[in-house]
This record gives C-alpha cells, structure tokens and sequence, in this order.
C-alpha cells in the first residue's frame, strides 16, 4: 500500500515520526509519504527510523492562498530541502502563524473564550510547525469543547467569525518553488468543500502551466461527484491520480491506508523527481 500525505507532531498530527513509520509497517503501508505543513522537521527522525519493509517518501504540504483568499494545499514530494528559495518560503510560511495565532486567539477572547497563547504553545510538540489544531488541543485542554472536532465545527472553521486568513504563497508560485527544488507537486483533496471555498475548474490551467503532476482523488474528504470532477480535470490535462489518508493520529479520524495511490501512479510521478531520494533501510 501507498499512502503519500501522513501528518506527524511535527505539524498537526500526534504521532511522532519514529511512532508514523512503526504504525506504518503494521499497517502493512509499502511506501509512506511524510508530509508535515510548512516544515521538513520530521524528516531526520522519520530516516533513522526506518526498517526494512517501507520506502520512505519526503516531502511538505505547503500552505497557498489564491488572490481572492481561497486556501490551497499543495504536497510537495521528493524535493530538495536545502534549495534556498523553497527553504524560504517554508520559513516564512511557519513564521506568519505565530502572528496569526495571536489574532485568532484576540477574536475569540473578545467573543468571550479563555485561552491564551501560552495555553496553545503548551499543545506544541518541540519544533512543531504552529497550526489551528494546537489551539484546538488547548480549548479541549481548557474544557470549552470536547474535541478537535468540536472546536472546528463551532469556532475554527474557515467562515467563522473568528477565522483569520496568514501569508502563504499562491498555489502556481509553490509549485514553482517545488519544481526548482526537483520535487513533484500534487494538489491535496482539492474539492473538499467541507473545508472552505474550493478552487475552480478553471483554476487548474494556471496550476497546470506551472509545471502541476497530479491531483489527490481518493481522499475521505470528496464525494463520489468531487471525484468524478478530479478525474475529468486529470483527463484534460494528463495529470496523474493519487490517494492518501491525510493521517493524523489521533487528531482526526483518518487511518492510515485508507485511501492510497497505485503502483503504477506512484512510479510515474518518482520518476520526475530530480531533488531527493525514496529511503530504504
């Protein structure tokens, strides 16, 4: 099995990387894709970890935001962490969240709602990339909701009140980045409306020109019409399919596995790679 999205608390997820590959290789995972938001942090742990059985795929789910504010995710694979301007655009990307917490945490404050920035640093993993998720953690920590679910159905969803939008790059100038850095770029469950806004249709030509390899399909997050969609888009311009879980942890449902990319999708989109290497032990 392929899975190539997996989350650990290096970001948001509550695995460590050493605890992702042990649950991995239970799960009878094949080839794993380490893919923490904005960060390459994991990365080191998760390769000395590694036992025979699992090919080990790195990479990031970089944060990017179109010119009307709709929030894009893109996963970049198999890219050079040592390239400069990739490099960059993580660290900026980590470092906006600090100033974005703050003000998320001044609207819900003002709405009457006791957590404080401390509260959300003490659910931070040392090194992890800063995220909604950990002030979900605090507010549960806190007992104003009973789960990560809880508080982004009530308070942290995108359309909230106390939603605030964070500096990311726009999607075409990610995959730029993720091209230079000899990585493959695939767009993350694209129509997962449930989210937020979703991108357009039409959107997909300027993604595509800037050098976009595929689409996440199989992802709990779309429905059968979503999927129906992707493929369409895929046939259009010759993308290429994938499948993952978006694994958590404990931090959402999703289970390793669930959804995965063929062997013959995976080995087409490793092909293009130039920037890194899939880690064997």
């Amino acid at each position: 099995m392929i899975d190539l999205h997996t989350h650990t608390n290096i970001s948001d997820g509550t695995d460590s990387p050493r605890e992702l590959i042990n649950k991995a290789l239970a799960q009878g995972i094949t080839t794993i894709g380490l893919t923490d938001h904005d960060t390459v942090g994991g990365w080191d742990e998760a390769i000395s970890a590694l036992r025979p059985g699992i090919d080990l795929v790195l990479g990031s789910e970089i944060s990017a935001q179109t010119s009307d504010g709709i929030s894009v995710h893109i996963l970049g694979l198999l890219f050079d962490r040592h390239e400069s301007e990739l490099s960059q655009v993580l660290t900026n990307t980590r470092e906006n969240r600090i100033g974005r917490m703050e003000r998320i945490i001044g609207k819900l404050n003002a709405a009457g709602y006791d957590v404080t920035m401390d509260d959300v640093r003490a659910q931070l993993s040392e090194g992890a990339t800063l995220g909604r998720p950990h002030l979900a953690d605090a507010l549960v920590a806190k007992k104003i909701v009973k789960s990560r679910e809880e508080a982004f159905s009530e308070l942290l969803h995108n359309n909230s009140a106390h939603y605030v939008s964070h500096y990311s790059p726009t999607p075409e100038v990610a995959i730029q980045h993720i091209k230079r850095a000899g990585g493959v770029a695939i767009i993350a469950h694209p129509f997962a409306s449930l989210r937020g806004r979703t991108i357009s249709v039409e959107s997909f030509a300027p993604l595509v020109a800037a050098g976009l390899d595929g689409i996440e399909i199989e992802h709990r997050d779309h429905s059968t019409e979503d999927r129906q969609l992707c493929r369409e888009i895929i046939n259009t311009y010759e993308l290429i399919e994938t499948g993952s879980s978006d694994y958590h942890g404990t931090g959402k449902l999703n289970l390793l596995g669930e959804s995965i990319t063929t062997p013959e999708n995976w080995e087409i989109l490793a092909s293009r790679a130039t920037g890194g290497k899939v880690f064997r032990a």
